[in-house]
């Protein structure tokens, strides 16, 4: 899930607190006629409650949690409030790649928010020290969800917007997050757009083979040739291996150093498995700068990439570099540097946002998926419920909880909840661990043919797929309704 940290951190320069930014030049500004101006977002802190759940003052201090703001295009004290619920990273990153947000804002008049998730970017409540046990403890949904109620009602206060309707955006797990807030917050919140947000996977729900299933799908789709391909490239993988030569997989993949174990093996087929991934979520039909850089149509250039030649350890090699040596600047791949392995066989990301995601995915956050080689073209790589506990319990000294989410956050269990929209594209490997299908007038699920992961948040490109488009437009009607019954209740009320 973590895929949305940026391997490849985007260079930005962050002034201090409350100067005026403009967007850099990222794709969703961009189009093919050239650059378009983006919004001018104000980078604040909010002073927020360390553990909303203890109500003993002693030792329940507080910390700085980083937001954006902008005001560009609000009709102030009356139109609605559109609040993105950050999700695993640096909330720039998330704020530069959802341009439908700012884009909605402008047609509807709303204020604009990106709010960042304690414990990723610069809101680590005890800074260096976030990641120690037993300071890491805080780090919940349910704190999180908390910060955000918390901060919503507070700026309504101070920005005198306490009629102003709520609706809350996310994409991935930050969608996840959207939906809590609906059915946590109903009273602070109108209504939510979930984008490709996994809210029944993620709670234990499903095929735990469904994920790699569904990568290996898009790479089929463009050609079954591809998917044998790399089914074979990992079969000479295993076959070297087999035979100890490590110095031929050194050359092969252009290794900085050769493995020497068969955990070295097992990293290796866990760093190539995860640029598919990567491939596969990132799909879109224009090239970007989310996660790195990635070229238009990169499930496309992999396989056009895994069948230029008879060599397909070279042509693995060269196509995981798409993902990890997109500059063309490494010589070498170093296997633990570029990819760790976590308790998110889908990838944790690097740095500290990547130590606060395994530790999430060793609490609440359930994500045992496993690659088979049958269902699949990867490696046989299991990650069970009892791998999980043994990972959690070295790393973390944390028991996981399986059912969590289900009990908490209602699993499948929906039908009475309201206003909220599940976006998935069928090229998203995310999409079926959640909702495709509408529950009711008001739970609508929106498919979007050829359309990655939550390809509806990022801004209008002239290569969207007419799906895209489509699906912006209707989640565009349903938030104004949304908008106008709330301020009508709010009407009422007074």
């Amino acid at each position: 899930m973590s895929k949305i940290l940026a391997f490849f951190a985007i260079t930005l320069t962050v002034f201090s607190t409350d100067v005026l930014h403009g967007l850099p030049n990222t794709s969703q500004f961009r189009n093919h006629h050239g650059f378009q101006a983006g919004p001018q977002f104000t980078e604040k802190y909010f002073t927020q409650t360390l553990d909303h759940f203890n109500f003993n003052s002693m030792g329940n201090g507080t910390f700085s949690q980083r937001y954006l703001i902008t005001d560009q295009y609000w009709k102030k004290g009356y139109g609605p409030v559109f609040f993105y619920t950050g999700n695993e990273g640096n909330i720039w990153e998330f704020a530069l790649n959802s341009g439908f947000i700012t884009e909605l804002a402008a047609q509807q008049k709303a204020l604009v928010i990106f709010a960042e998730h304690r414990y990723y970017g610069k809101s680590l409540p005890f800074g260096k020290d976030s990641f120690n046990i037993p300071q890491v403890s805080l780090l919940t949904v349910e704190q999180a969800l908390a910060d955000y109620a918390v901060m919503i009602t507070e700026l309504k206060r101070q920005l005198a917007a306490a009629d102003c309707p709520v609706i809350v955006f996310g994409g991935s797990y930050g969608g996840m997050l959207s939906v809590y807030m609906r059915l946590k917050y109903p009273n602070i919140v109108a209504g939510a757009l979930a984008a490709s947000a996994p809210i029944l996977s993620t709670a234990g729900l499903g095929d735990s083979k469904q994920f790699f299933r569904d990568v290996t799908s898009d790479f089929e789709n463009v050609a079954v040739e591809c998917r044998d391909a790399v089914r074979g490239a990992f079969h000479q993988l295993r076959e070297l291996a087999e035979r100890a030569d490590y110095s031929g997989i050194q050359s092969g993949f252009a290794l900085c150093k050769p493995p020497s174990s068969a955990q070295d093996i097992h990293q290796l087929n866990g760093l190539l498995r995860n640029a598919f991934t990567l491939m596969a979520m990132l799909d879109y039909p224009y090239s970007t700068h989310f996660m790195g850089n990635m070229p238009a149509n990169p499930v496309k250039v992999a396989c056009e990439t895994m069948l230029r030649g008879s060599d397909l350890v070279a042509n693995l090699r060269d196509t995981a570099g798409i993902v990890y040596n997109s500059t063309g600047v490494l010589t070498c791949f170093d296997l633990y540097s570029l990819y760790l392995e976590c308790a998110d066989p889908t990838g944790c990301g690097l740095g500290f946002d990547s130590l606060a995601w395994d530790y999430q995915a060793c609490t609440e956050i359930d994500l045992c998926y496993e690659s088979n080689n049958v269902t699949d073209m990867f490696p046989p790589m299991a990650f069970t419920e009892k791998d999980r506990e043994l990972y959690c319990s070295k790393r973390w000294g944390v028991v996981p909880r399986p059912d969590w989410l289900k009990i908490q956050f209602w699993g499948d269990a929906l039908s009475t909840a309201s206003n909220i929209i599940f976006s998935n594209g069928d090229l998203d490997p995310w999409a079926n661990g959640g909702v495709r299908k509408s529950l009711s007038s008001s739970l609508v699920a929106i498919n979007i043919s050829g359309g990655a992961h939550h390809l509806d948040l990022r801004g209008s490109n002239d290569a969207d797929p007419v799906s895209v488009i489509n699906a912006r437009k209707k989640e565009a009607e349903l938030i104004a309704q949304w908008v106008k019954m709330e301020r009508s209740r709010l009407r009422k009320s007074l």
